[in-house]
């Protein structure tokens, strides 16, 4: 099931369940009743009423996020393995079925006409989520850190490319 002691997916289960949303969190246990145990789980199956499903991994983010003075918008980084896991799934799954990281931002400042709209209060924090196709993620990721097979995409492009989850629905 999403992890609820990890705030960023419990408040993007919560905002789903106050959408009205259908999903479906995934037991991690479980995995292995899909014949593919060695590829890490997703977080959630969304089933938005227009009938593009989706297979969301979640990612948390602070926004900003801050290293000693300096604060950086927009972080969107995941592991490779995390890329390839989901493009897995996404095989798995095949046809009906989208797959997608969710960025769900933690707003960690007040953001008066700031770049990002809050979606969302969870135990008094303020979220905002972005949904990125796996698709285009991947086409305009590079690598981050070779260290931590990590990758992103720069902070232009992923405005454009990840869009408000309300959009979904």
């Amino acid at each position: 099931m999403v992890r609820r002691n990890v705030h960023y997916e419990a408040a993007f289960e919560s905002y789903l369940r106050s959408a009205g949303v259908a999903h479906l969190a995934i037991d991690e246990t479980h995995r292995a009743a899909f014949g593919v145990a060695r590829i890490k789980s997703f977080d959630l199956l969304i089933y938005p009423p227009d009938g593009n499903n989706l297979i969301v991994d979640i990612k948390g983010r602070q926004f900003p996020y801050r290293r000693g003075r300096t604060r950086r918008y927009w972080e969107n980084w995941v592991t490779r393995e995390d890329l390839d896991d989901l493009r897995q799934w996404q095989e798995v799954f095949g046809d009906g079925f989208t797959s997608a990281f969710v960025f769900a931002y933690w707003l960690t400042e007040p953001q008066p006409d700031g770049p990002i709209e809050p979606d969302c209060v969870y135990h008094d924090e303020v979220y905002a989520f972005r949904v990125c196709p796996l698709a285009e993620y991947e086409a305009h990721a590079r690598p981050r850190s070779p260290k931590w097979a990590t990758l992103a995409v720069s902070a232009s492009t992923f405005r454009r490319i990840a869009r408000p989850v309300a959009t979904l629905w």
